[in-house]
């Protein structure tokens, strides 16, 4: 069996828990689509940044993807709000749909995506922390 290989992403101590987000761009079944990693409660996950109930972005500014509480991502069009561990939806009008996780995996102190079964990094978004 071939070995998925990975790409790096971003160190782990650029990910504070609830906090800013990484933002880059992959390549999924053969479309750009934007995506983002974050930690909460000192696990990191990954997503499509693509709000389940019409697709527009999430975050209200680069790289801001958590509530005023730091407990719930949500959607700065119409607030719709999603657990940040699993991405299922927890309110508003994605009821029923939850965000499109996408495999990472740690590799020593960095961040990495996880190339294979449709999926490849198109590019890191930077600038994304001075906001």
């Amino acid at each position: 069996m071939k070995k998925d290989s990975a790409t790096r992403l971003c160190a782990i101590r650029e990910l504070e828990n609830s906090g800013l987000g990484v933002r880059f761009v992959v390549q999924l079944d053969g479309r750009s689509r934007s995506a983002f990693v974050i930690r909460f409660d000192g696990e990191i996950k990954a997503f499509i940044n693509e709000c389940a109930h019409i697709g527009v972005e999430l975050d209200w500014q680069p790289g801001i993807f958590f509530d005023s509480t730091g407990q719930q991502l949500i959607c700065s069009t119409h607030g719709a709000r999603y657990n940040p561990l699993t991405g299922e939806c927890i309110s508003g009008r994605c009821a029923g749909r939850g965000l499109i996780a996408i495999k990472i995996r740690e590799v020593g102190e960095e961040v990495h995506l996880v190339d294979g079964k449709g999926v490849h990094l198109e590019k890191i978004i930077e600038g994304q922390s001075d906001v």
